[in-house]
């Protein structure tokens, strides 16, 4: 190493803020993106949609904030793995094996089919391999929290987790709004139309923001169609570990994988959650809604941070490709969830 990179590799450290204040400066940008989804039309993006867009924006206008580096590397690492633990509160596996068998059955066949034809897809466009797993497992799965999850199994970079997570945002708010436009117009009861949506749509708040319109009970109904996807999560991350350890073994290579053993707190989160509060732990509706605000907010900071990462010419050289197949297979995900309802 010069002289010269040393003392510059030095005087950034010591120029660099303390991690509290670049934890401030996502939850800042989080902020800023609560307002503008506030704002009628804005708001069918969703708070971490407007969040990382406005993440994205900052990156390419003034640069990479190398100061907040630390804090901002916690929001992205720390509070991500967080949200993700306090998600699990959110799958109430006692309702899904009481209520959900059959769509348990048919959420696997989606998940299968989302996975499989994007990685043919990707294959066929010739797009970044990484990037169209995560897309495929996002759109079968739960979007952003799938994402994350099997992002250190498979090994991706933070630039190609960070764009696929700018890109579910996206199309998903794109498909719930044409969903909620196209609602009037089909031959579905209120019901068929919701379970469609869970079956279909890419994240928690893109089913609610499609099925809300069709009422309360409807929307229950969706929601548990889209859980059933959630559910799936923790054994999809098993069996991606495995077949990538086999994969390293039979190419010779001795690299670690990286299981999400924050998953471990999902499950056991989803266990209290379905069979521990309310039940054996007086809990009122206030405290679960606060749970539930305070990890939406934590997501989103940890989205600011993933969008702070996203280099747009990156964007068009990684994942223009991977998108377009996730467009197609959102769209074929779509075709068979409504003739299979």
């Amino acid at each position: 190493m010069s002289a010269a990179k040393k003392m510059h590799d030095e005087k950034r450290q010591l120029d660099e803020k303390p991690m509290i204040f670049g934890v401030a400066f996502t939850f800042g940008i989080a902020l800023i993106g609560y307002l503008l989804a506030q704002i009628p039309g804005v708001s069918m993006i969703g708070q971490m949609g407007c969040a990382i867009i406005l993440a994205v924006i900052y990156r390419q206008v003034w640069g990479y904030p190398v100061r907040l580096k630390k804090g901002i590397a916690f929001s992205s690492k720390i509070l991500l793995r967080l949200a993700i633990i306090l998600y699990g509160l959110k799958l109430n596996i006692a309702v899904l094996i009481s209520e959900g068998p059959v769509l348990l059955w048919k959420d696997m066949l989606f998940i299968a089919f989302s996975i499989l034809l994007m990685l043919w897809l990707s294959k066929y466009f010739k797009g970044n391999d990484k990037i169209s797993m995560l897309l495929g497992v996002g759109t079968g799965i739960c979007g952003a929290a799938a994402i994350v999850a099997i992002a250190p199994i498979i090994q991706s970079d933070d630039d190609e987790t960070a764009i696929s997570v700018g890109i579910i945002a996206l199309v998903g708010t794109l498909f719930a709004i044409i969903y909620t436009l196209a609602r009037p117009l089909l031959p579905l009861d209120p019901y068929e139309y919701a379970i469609w949506s869970g079956f279909s749509l890419h994240e928690l708040g893109h089913v609610a923001l499609a099925a809300d319109p069709a009422g309360e009970g409807p929307l229950a109904m969706a929601l548990l169609a889209k859980l059933g996807r959630v559910f799936f999560l923790v054994p999809l991350c098993f069996i991606f570990v495995w077949i990538f350890s086999r994969k390293d073994a039979a190419q010779g290579k001795k690299q670690k994988l990286h299981f999400p053993y924050f998953l471990i707190g999902f499950v056991i989160m989803s266990v209290i959650g379905s069979f521990v509060l309310g039940i054996y732990i007086p809990v009122s509706a206030a405290v679960l809604t606060g749970i539930g605000t305070f990890t939406t907010w934590c997501l989103t900071a940890a989205m600011v941070g993933l969008g702070l990462n996203i280099h747009l010419a990156e964007v068009r050289r990684k994942a223009l490709k991977p998108l377009y197949a996730m467009l197609i297979t959102s769209v074929c995900l779509s075709i068979l969830s409504y003739i299979l309802l």
